[in-house]
């Protein structure tokens, strides 16, 4: 039989969010958009999981993959030695599934568990074995229990990593015996689209971001007009219900739909076509701001398997930042900068930096204040000896996101976000487009060059250097453009 007519787990998957996803992948996978560097970047993390966990079985068995027949042979020869088997490959009908580890149990049976790169077990992990479970059942086995092989995400990081402390095996058969009670209606389906050369109905909405984004999305939703109803702020099932109404565009809305204060604004700014300006909010926001000034941003990775001691999985990691000065109003801003150069945790010499360059006074403008608090938060209880400085910077922070996240200021260009992406583009028509290296690649990329183990010149190194300091400088001058055109706006 062709491979290419299986339903096997992974499409399985597909066809439980959208079936027009998996009819796609199947029909016309060219079609499928290849994934970018930071999604590449998250499988990567999953294989060195996977690796990692497989040693929990020391007595376990690689088995062969890259060969259809093959693999499906040496699954069958090696189930009789009755080991923990890595990459099982069974198949039953035209059902197909390769099982991370198949872990005999008792006399006769067999536990399923499936290897994951997540802190926790998740729904969609529940319908990714119960397929298994019941690819396994229909070719002959007996499977005793699922279990997800998940990090601990309570885990940190002391000297050399434990696998054992490392990972968490969750039972989850309960759960899998509830996500299998519609499975073969399921399976009877999904092979009906597989076979079927006409391309079927499908209707945009949550599945298109649940448990994944879908890749198809552009394509699907390339019909709606930009200011579309799933841009509404925080619009949730006001959203879905404004579609299955056929109201697509924001602008369309009718007057007596409830909205929030902040939904009725985009309406008005759809509509108008001009930004909302909420002048007196403004004037007090700009008038809580006492020179000097300090536009401050982070940049991080995170890695699955913990890099250094203190540490726990997906535990973003510090490793460069962008600082502007402006010691008084209309003076001419000055600029600092951090960017780590080695595989030595990056943490205390970016502290050092920044205890230098940003003094005892002044107030730090930052957008969206979480995410700094929070590293820096983090940093004081790695490093105690800079715990009282920390916070006497945390006490200083200023979110610039506060009037946006009010809607002080909105313009329709914003599609209902008040990212510094969007705003910097609505307010000065500047934006990231002509830069080489932009948002979550900075730590893929800096990770590669100092910790995949390829190989790069020093030329490499020094151009992708180049380019990420690049991209976390226009992070900071964009804060002090858009201050700037803010109080341009209420003058």
């Amino acid at each position: 039989m062709s491979y290419e007519k299986l339903l096997t787990k992974s499409l399985y998957q597909n066809g439980l969010q959208c079936l027009n996803y998996l009819w796609t992948k199947v029909h016309h996978p060219e079609e499928i958009p290849a994934f970018d560097e930071a999604q590449q970047y998250r499988f990567d993390q999953g294989y060195l999981v996977e690796h990692l966990a497989k040693t929990l079985f020391p007595q376990g068995l690689d088995l062969p993959h890259d060969d259809f027949t093959e693999a499906l042979s040496q699954t069958k020869k090696s189930l009789k030695l009755r080991k923990p088997l890595f990459e099982a490959s069974l198949m039953s009908g035209r059902l197909f599934a390769r099982l991370d580890v198949l872990d005999p149990v008792e006399k006769d049976a067999w536990d399923i568990i499936e290897i994951k790169s997540s802190n926790d077990a998740k729904e969609e992990h529940y319908h990714d074995l119960a397929f298994q479970k019941h690819c396994c059942e229909k070719a002959g086995l007996k499977i005793k229990s699922c279990f997800v092989l998940h990090l601990n995400g309570e885990y940190i990081r002391k000297g050399e990593i434990n696998p054992q402390e490392l990972f968490t095996k969750t039972d989850v058969t309960e759960e899998v015996k509830e996500a299998s009670q519609d499975l073969e209606k399921n399976i009877k389906l999904m092979l009906k689209i597989i076979d079927s050369k006409k391309q079927p109905e499908f209707e945009i909405g949550k599945a298109c971001s649940s448990p994944h984004e879908c890749p198809l999305t552009e394509k699907c939703w390339a019909f709606l007009p930009e200011n579309h109803v799933f841009t509404l702020y925080r619009g949730g099932k006001n959203s879905v219900e404004l579609f299955e109404k056929k109201i697509y565009a924001v602008k369309d809305i009718p007057k007596d739909f409830p909205l929030t204060d902040k939904q009725e604004i985009q309406r008005q700014c759809a509509i108008s076509g001009q930004p909302h300006l909420g002048k007196e909010a403004i004037k007090h926001f700009l008038a809580s701001l006492k020179y000097p000034l300090y536009f401050f941003d982070f940049e991080s990775f995170s890695t699955a398997i913990p890099l250094f001691d203190h540490v726990k999985p997906w535990q973003n990691i510090t490793f460069q930042y962008s600082l502007h000065l402006i010691e008084k109003e209309n003076s001419k801003p000055k600029h600092f900068a951090f960017l780590a150069e080695n595989k030595a945790d990056p943490r205390l010499e970016l502290l050092k930096a920044l205890k230098k360059d940003l003094g005892d006074k002044g107030q730090i403008i930052v957008y969206n204040q979480v995410f700094e608090i929070s590293r820096l938060k983090e940093m004081a209880e790695a490093f105690p000896e800079y715990k009282k400085w920390i916070h006497s910077v945390v006490d200083r922070i200023v979110d610039l996101l506060v009037p946006f996240r009010n809607f002080s200021y909105y313009h329709p260009s914003q599609l209902g976000s008040a990212s510094i992406k969007y705003v910097l583009t609505a307010l000065t028509g500047k934006d990231y487009a002509e830069l080489e290296i932009t948002g979550n690649i900075t730590g893929p990329r800096f990770l590669a060059m100092y910790f995949s183990g390829k190989k790069f010149t020093a030329k490499e190194i020094e151009h992708t250097r180049k380019e990420m300091l690049k991209y976390c400088e226009l992070d900071t001058y964009g804060e002090i453009l858009v201050l700037n055109k803010l109080k341009e706006l209420v003058k």
